[in-house]
């Protein structure tokens, strides 16, 4: 299958160079220096930095407000919960971005606030760093080559800037901490469709952005920012479809699902593995999104396989995991105010791969809370958080904690 996959990529690039060269002559050829000598200087010349765009934003949070148990710790989201936690900024984006070329466009966006751990905060790394290679003129069809999104879920896909909880549902984010891998990523999607997808976005639908109706991809499974640990590539795959209802109302069902090989790279001593700590890893989920238009419904749940502890046996065994989430909202114009009130609940019972001995956890979530957007470039989030998780590793075979905190979040948008 990867073969296929790479020769495919290879040809059709050729295909599509091999326009290009046709479409722009070199700056030697006799129909370039035609045309430029018939130029009468009054075209406005055309620079590489008019190209390029720049937009971003930053959030700053606190969440010790009403907090019930200091104890109470989401390293995978948040890690300014629970004890020690004060004022933290949780996200600090620059996103430069543009169209070079009919067939180009690229994407690099660095977070200037990556923690690296619990006491380490405010590091430069690099989120997204990819082009697309659009095969044709509509630019319907495209290959993205580089670091981004791996196509699994929609709340994953969606933007932590238009997302309404503070943090991911771990029970789809469990797939893909950061949401990120380097890959090549195959993206379909009609020119309308294309359209909907940013006016979902641009006019406060809180949509999850353009990445096709159709998508394919193979990538490391190693997560973002790290490099391969084993010979074996993931691949993906996503079908998801915004269908517009004649009482002024979309929805968005899909699925999803992927498959590789995972290799542990965090084990306590004495904790057994497989021969080479290497584990089947794969997904399936479906989505189903409604809109709110005023009323909207998102909700997500997926099952599979991966590494997991055991703590009878001391152990990582590959296990079965599932989970989901299901997210109430509404959406209130006041004037020139976006309100968004909402409620959440979410679930997981399985392991996390990407965790010390591939800790395993049982949680119960619900968050509710409420968007603020008086002007289009501020937001002021306020939410309350109750969480009831078991957590098991070596260290810890049976950690129980539950509590509850009012989180509170002002979001700057550029």
């Amino acid at each position: 299958m990867r073969l296929v996959f790479a020769l495919l990529l290879t040809s059709i690039l050729k295909s599509s160079f091999a326009q290009d060269s046709t479409r722009i002559a070199p700056t030697h050829s006799v129909t370039a220096l035609s045309e430029a000598s018939k130029n009468t200087g009054n075209e406005k010349k055309t620079h590489w930095y008019d190209k390029i765009s720049l937009r971003g934003y930053v959030q700053i949070r606190y969440n010790r407000m009403l907090e019930t148990n200091a104890d109470l710790k989401i390293d995978q989201g948040d890690r300014s919960i629970g004890n020690n936690g004060g004022f933290f900024i949780r996200r600090a984006r620059l996103i430069f971005f543009g169209q070079l070329s009919e067939h180009v466009y690229f994407y690099i966006q660095p977070d200037l606030a990556s923690s690296a751990s619990a006491t380490s905060l405010h590091f430069a790394q690099i989120r997204d760093a990819y082009f697309d290679v659009s095969l044709d003129k509509k630019r319907e069809f495209r290959f993205r080559i580089g670091q981004s999104k791996v196509p699994f879920g929609f709340e994953n896909m969606q933007s932590s800037q238009n997302r309404l909880p503070l943090d991911r549902s771990e029970s789809l984010n469990s797939a893909l901490p950061n949401e990120r891998d380097l890959g090549v990523f195959f993206y379909y999607a009609p020119k309308k469709i294309r359209a909907l997808y940013s006016t979902l976005v641009n006019d406060g639908y809180k949509g999850s952005g353009d990445y096709g109706v159709l998508a394919f991809g193979l990538y490391n499974g190693a997560t973002a920012n790290r490099p391969e640990s084993n010979n074996n590539q993931y691949w993906v795959a996503r079908a998801s479809y915004p269908i517009e209802l004649p009482w002024n109302q979309i929805i968005e069902p899909g699925l999803q699902m992927y498959s590789g090989m995972y290799k542990l790279d965090q084990t306590s001593s004495g904790v057994k593995t497989t021969k080479n700590a290497e584990y089947l890893d794969e997904r399936m989920a479906a989505s189903f999104v409604i809109y709110p238009r005023p009323f909207g419904l998102q909700a997500e749940y997926n099952i599979g396989k991966g590494p997991q502890y055991n703590k009878i046996k001391d152990s990582v065994e590959t296990a079965d995991l599932r989970g989901g989430y299901i997210t109430l909202n509404y959406f209130l114009k006041v004037k020139n105010h976006f309100l968004y009130p909402f409620v959440r609940y979410s679930y997981y019972d399985g392991g996390k791969k990407f965790e010390l001995d591939a800790r395993h956890y049982r949680l119960d979530d619900i968050e509710a809370g409420i968007e603020w957007q008086p002007v289009k470039n501020f937001e002021l989030t306020t939410s309350w958080l109750y969480s009831d998780r078991t957590t098991s590793d070596k260290t810890s075979k049976t950690n129980y904690q539950f509590g509850s905190f009012l989180r509170v979040q002002a979001q700057l948008n550029f």
